[in-house]
């Protein structure tokens, strides 16, 4: 294995290996080093993901068992937590640091940015608010550096949910942003993450038109980042690794879980004036969606209820398995953050959160931007979000592409690049395996 003195990790969640033929620039910087298929582990979403690739480990390490969890104790849903105090085992700076702490490292947009201890950090940090000038910011470690981004770049250009248009010119900024950096530090590991591909996958599908155009733009900044970055580094040995995170499908179907179990009588709702509400206190089971599968959350762990729960859904249209108990383990979901039930859908299929019969009982925050961070679950819908009066709609078949079940065909896996030969094996990589490949670089 070739060791390098400075290692490009670069993740792009949705890279497909049938995307390359629309990605010349990435084509080109790839064209003489490694590939191989990229095998993620369940769950197959952005925040799980990122954890395996960056810890190396699996849930039931890490404790990153979906994009949010249930904070049993205190009967709340945190969705919006992304600090690297969440995750449970050291990220791939961590260890960088207790092996060789003269070497430096930068994460650029990483989802666990609070607390990171990587050298350099810089990553979005939006706020709920309708003035542009106050949500344009970014977390950054030191905490001057997001002034002197923006002095030379001008504001980090913050997309609402749903504003595809806008993806090309986050991507140009974190390309430009990190070179930035790159001229100025030469940092030893560099992290980026680029989310560009699943807004666009999943409004109009993976395989359509504005998919091709969003890998084409895609493109286009991936040459500023790799034209800045090889003058950054002249005279350097550099590796890229570009790898996927998770995969978007096509789906045609949609699951209710919390209206099922509404059905059942056990979920509750408080009927307010705005709507009707999920009562977490008074539930037997809930459901926390996150697009492909879901964790229900039981009362006390009732045995009584988990069986219920569990001949409910074993029959249910656009679920595919039903995980509980020890098979909970099988899956490496036995972490104390996971459901006592876990709903996985069928590759066509995806998950909404209403747990309203009716759209005209939905609450207030469910059809506004403003309420995005109320909701007890993922919503996919915010990507079709209407900015000028600040609503959000409710027909979930407009969602053409979803994430998050097993990887159980080639369809669902994606990539593993690197720029020279000898870097891994080209046989199906598993995710957890590319923080110990970067690691092993650096002799760790």
């Amino acid at each position: 294995m070739s060791i390098s003195d400075h290692v490009v990790l670069v993740s792009i969640p949705g890279l497909r290996p049938g995307d390359l033929r629309y990605l010349p620039g990435l084509r080109s910087l790839v064209s003489a080093g490694d590939r191989a298929p990229l095998v993620p582990s369940f769950p197959c979403a952005s925040w799980p993901i990122q954890a395996n690739l960056l810890t190396g480990h699996l849930p039931r390490r890490h404790g990153v068992t979906a994009s949010g969890y249930y904070q049993r104790q205190q009967g709340t849903v945190e969705l919006w937590d992304r600090s690297s105090d969440v995750v449970a085992a050291p990220m791939i700076w961590d260890t960088l640091r207790d092996h060789h702490p003269e070497l430096i490292s930068a994460a650029w947009f990483p989802m666990a940015a609070g607390s990171c201890r990587s050298h350099y950090v810089c990553s979005p940090e939006p706020h709920c608010t309708q003035n542009p000038e106050e949500r344009n910011t970014c977390y950054t470690r030191p905490g001057q550096l997001y002034n002197r981004l923006r002095h030379e770049l001008g504001p980090y250009p913050y997309a609402d949910a749903g504003q595809t248009e806008k993806q090309f010119a986050i991507s140009t900024w974190i390309a430009r942003s990190a070179s930035l950096l790159a001229h100025s530090v030469h940092p030893h590991l560099f992290y980026l993450s680029f989310s560009h591909l699943l807004d666009t996958a999943q409004q109009h599908g993976p395989d359509s038109p504005n998919a091709h155009d969003a890998l084409a733009d895609l493109d286009k900044a991936l040459e500023i980042l790799i034209e800045g970055f090889q003058s950054a580094y002249e005279g350097r040995h550099l590796l890229w690794l570009v790898t996927s995170e998770c995969v978007v499908t096509p789906v045609d179907h949609v699951s209710y879980p919390n209206r099922r179990l509404r059905e059942a009588g056990l979920l509750q709702v408080k009927n307010l004036d705005d709507g009707e509400h999920l009562d977490l206190e008074n539930s037997l089971a809930w459901a926390l969606v996150d697009h492909q599968y879901a964790h229900v959350y039981i009362r006390d762990s009732a045995s009584s209820i988990i069986r219920e729960v569990t001949r409910l859904f074993t029959r249910e249209p656009g679920i595919d398995r039903v995980l509980y108990g020890p098979a909970l383990a099988d899956l490496y979901l036995d972490h104390p953050r996971s459901g006592e039930v876990v709903l996985i859908s069928t590759p066509d299929s995806w998950q909404a959160y209403y747990w309203w019969m009716d759209d005209t009982h939905a609450p207030q925050f469910a059809r506004q931007t403003t309420g995005t961070m109320m909701k007890p679950a993922v919503d996919p819908l915010t990507l079709y979000a209407d900015h000028r009066n600040g609503t959000i709609p409710l027909n979930t078949k407009l969602i053409q592409g979803s994430y998050g079940a097993p990887a159980s065909t080639d369809a669902q896996r994606g990539i593993l690049l690197s720029s020279q030969r000898g870097v891994f094996t080209e046989r199906a990589t598993c995710d957890t395996d590319i923080a110990d490949l970067v690691l092993q670089q650096f002799g760790v």
